[in-house]
């Protein structure tokens, strides 16, 4: 294990850049000319939230844990959360995936986050667990020699990080694959595996997986006021282990194989809770680690235990009603501090119609459901469905996904993939919860207690009848925390046009509300976008589709306000990948590349009606109009570079050498620049002659020349130029003289300036980069689950 300390000051949401020292490069500076301030394209959410944690001792201090967007703290003035993992940069992206979150009850600055995105080899870095002394102002990282997954199955259980309360230099920390349980002893900067304890866990999801196949491991750890340590494990057969002695020895707890299976499927303790005035360990199991999976196919998918730690009794008290008939299993366990005897459970990816929440006042001997159905005489269906609480999604509106009500089947859920489910241990009446979307809550949690039962039976009438309930409201309490993972960006003027993933796109003409969601055709992601150059209020768009009724390409007459559904191409499925698209200067003409692999370009004159293929390109080529000549097209593939004359119907290879010939690449068309183009890319490292970098050619692809200021190249776009007829000013993802950043020329590559800041990184910023052509100096980056972050001039 290694220890490293990165002290970088939090990303906040309009921070001046710093000063860095210069690089060895004579046309590249660390040093911008101008500060930047920086902030987020706000969406709201976007992404999934496995944990929440408040603080057990002082009040309104919480942490929010996100699967590939970092880490984030409350602010209760503002209500907002805080992103403190926008230091972590390119090299060390998988950071940004957090496993697990722990907030010391002792000395209450100081937070631990473990962190690594993937166990298997698409993250090739090992975990760490960061330290902070300061709630995430400052860290420390200490590097693990194996991996963590903050973005594989099972990452909501937990929580794996634990402080010990009797000695809060000590951290625990429960790993996965058989690495065990994990002990530090000097407050998270070095780490040992603890030797003496027994059992690293076999449960393994889908042995046949490359994503699925983990062993769970030890997923998390628990302190009662006796100072006995519980440790839950994910193996069915003996699922729970106590230390008497402080860490020293270990034994498994007594009769606890009880709750390894239910129903004949093997269960394991996803999480757990203490209630200390009661004295009882409340554990929820779930046949599958989550997030995805619904119900077994048959039996329950999971229960809920109660362990007496005085007197060691086990009782299953499995809520016995569900309005659904059986429990897919659960998720998130959250117990009261200020009530003794109250806490609530969440199942997990009950798709049809919600989620259940679930709110216990007497330890569990009796539950009340969030919702329930309301069946009439003849037990019609769909039922009537009556809600303690109304879903206020106001400033998340894309929260409907594009749909309605049906039924007992609301556009807005309460949420899937509910692991995160937190009742503020000083306010009994303030809970959050996650969701694979956003986070809500409420501020008014106890006036459920005194609704009484949902549903009724009329005698009279000899059916059930809904009951009177005055409802009270849940929100959304996400505010600050964007999580989007960006795959494309067309800036308009006025307008900002964006492709994401998992939630389709977003047009924006105000970059404080999220605005349209791209639903229209049936996106599941984004992939990319792109405008007409000489008419911007053609917009086009291409995402993966869910069925194969609706086309991949989406398109806007009036800058992204509505879409039209375009046709399906015959012989790509609805769930192919949409690839990328083009639209010429005039809008006349959509060249689409589906993303399958093995389907080559195809163009459309008609909006998407219509599609012919595309004479001379292979399968993949991507292709990119010229933002002057509605006639000129370009293309790139395997190295290859091909022009199109004639409005894309066909192009011809233009002789072009020296390009990358593999790993991935991207060029964009320079605005108001007839043949002028800059390309970005390469990077395979096990080709025989990989190159990395960046070119341009100023005659249509024709020639290229290489930019010699960059080792490594990612991404390139354009903006407003310095100046009434200044070149566009140039943004690129890049690496100059051993420094990632994003840079910026203002004299047409002649010279470069880095803008963001060691504070200011976001991990991975690849996909695409651009600036605006009516504000100087503003650049868009798309992030891997940061969302779009954007940065204008300071003053």
């Amino acid at each position: 294990m290694r220890r490293r300390t990165f002290a970088a000051s939090i990303g906040a949401a309009a921070m001046a850049a710093t000063a860095v020292p210069g690089i060895a490069n004579a046309k590249t500076s660390g040093r911008c000319e101008d500060a930047y301030t920086w902030r987020n394209a706000v969406v709201n959410g976007g992404g999934y939230v496995p944990g929440i944690v408040f603080n057990e001792t002082e009040a309104d201090l919480a942490y929010a844990r996100t699967d590939i967007g970092g880490l984030y703290r409350w602010q209760e003035a503002t209500q907002t959360w805080l992103p403190l993992l926008d230091w972590v940069g390119w090299d060390d992206w998988g950071w940004t995936g957090v496993v697990s979150v722990a907030t010391d009850p002792v000395e209450t600055n100081r937070v631990y986050a473990a962190v690594g995105t993937y166990t298997n080899d698409w993250d090739p870095s090992p975990g760490a667990v960061l330290y902070s002394d300061d709630r995430g102002a400052t860290w420390g990282v200490a590097e693990l020699p194996f991996k963590q997954g903050g973005n594989m199955p099972g990452r909501g259980m937990g929580e794996r990080l634990a402080v010990d309360p009797a000695d809060n230099a000590v951290v625990y920390l429960g790993t996965p694959n058989g690495n065990g349980l994990w002990r530090s002893g000097d407050h998270g900067r070095t780490w040992a595996r603890v030797e003496a304890f027994p059992n690293a866990g076999n449960f393994v999801q889908d042995p046949g997986s490359d994503y699925s196949d983990d062993n769970q491991g030890v997923i998390w750890v628990e302190f009662d006021q006796a100072g006995r340590i519980f440790v839950g494990v994910a193996d069915p057969a003996d699922p729970l282990y106590v230390s008497e002695d402080r860490g020293q020895t270990w034994q498994p707890v007594p009769g606890a194989a009880a709750i390894g299976s239910v129903d004949g499927n093997k269960t394991i303790p996803k999480q757990a809770a203490i209630d200390h005035a009661n004295g009882h360990l409340f554990i929820v199991t779930s046949w599958d680690p989550g997030p995805y999976n619904g119900a077994p196919a048959s039996g329950k998918g999971g229960a809920i235990w109660r362990l007496d730690l005085a007197t060691g009794d086990w009782a299953d008290v499995t809520p016995s009603y569900s309005p659904v008939g059986k429990t897919p299993g659960f998720g998130g366990i959250t117990v009261d501090r200020q009530r003794p005897g109250t806490l609530m459970a969440a199942t997990q990816n009950n798709w049809y119609p919600d989620e259940i929440l679930y709110r216990s006042r007497d330890s569990g001997a009796t539950w009340e459901t969030s919702w329930d159905y309301a069946f009439d005489a003849n037990w019609s269906w769909p039922p009537e469905r009556v809600d303690r609480f109304a879903m206020d999604a106001s400033g998340s509106e894309w929260l409907s996904f594009g749909g309605v009500d049906d039924g007992p089947s609301y556009a807005v859920k309460h949420g899937w993939m509910i692991d995160a489910l937190a009742i503020d241990p000083h306010n009994s009446d303030r809970i959050m919860w996650g969701t694979g979307a956003t986070i809500w809550g409420t501020e008014q949690l106890t006036a459920w207690d005194g609704q009484g039962p949902l549903v009724g039976w009329d005698e009279e009438a000899g059916h059930q009848v809904p009951l009177p309930v005055e409802q009270f409201t849940v929100a959304v309490r996400v505010d600050g925390l964007e999580e989007t993972a960006v795959q494309d960006i067309a800036a308009l003027g006025g307008t900002l046009v964006t492709a994401t993933g998992d939630l389709g796109g977003f047009v924006q003409d105000d970059l404080g509300r999220s605005g349209v969601q791209i639903r229209r055709p049936d996106w599941s992601s984004g992939r990319s976008v792109d405008f007409a150059a000489l008419r911007p209020e053609i917009v086009v768009g291409s995402g993966d589709v869910h069925g194969d009724v609706d086309g991949h390409v989406g398109v806007s007459v009036d800058r992204g306000a509505t879409w039209l559904t375009t046709k399906r191409l015959e012989g790509v499925a609805g769930g192919a990948n949409g690839g990328t698209v083009a639209v010429s200067a005039d809008g006349g003409v959509i060249v689409w590349t589906p993303g399958d692999g093995t389907t080559a370009p195809v163009f459309s004159s008609d909006l998407g009606q219509t599609w012919t293929p595309v004479d001379g390109l292979p399968a993949g080529a991507k292709v990119r109009a010229d933002r002057v000549n509605p006639n000129r097209l370009y293309a790139f593939a395997s190295g290859k570079f091909y022009a199109s004359a004639n409005g894309g119907l066909s192009f011809a290879e233009t002789g072009a050498s020296g390009l990358p010939p593999t790993g991935d690449v991207d060029f964009r068309a320079v605005p108001g620049k007839r043949g002028h183009l800059w390309l970005a890319g390469g990077n395979d490292p096990d080709a025989v002659d990989p190159l990395y970098g960046m070119w341009r050619s100023t005659d249509g692809g024709s020639s290229w020349k290489r930019i010699r200021d960059f080792e490594e190249a990612d991404a390139v776009g354009f903006g407003k130029g310095r100046g009434r007829r200044g070149y566009p000013a140039i943004f690129a993802s890049a690496k100059s003289g051993g420094q990632r950043g994003i840079w910026r020329s203002t004299d047409e590559g002649l010279s470069w300036q880095r803008v963001n800041d060691d504070a200011h990184q976001w991990a991975w910023t690849g996909k695409a980069v651009s600036g605006d052509p009516e504000v100087f100096g503003r650049v868009y980056i798309a992030t891997n689950g940061r969302g779009l972050i954007y940065g204008d001039i300071a003053d």
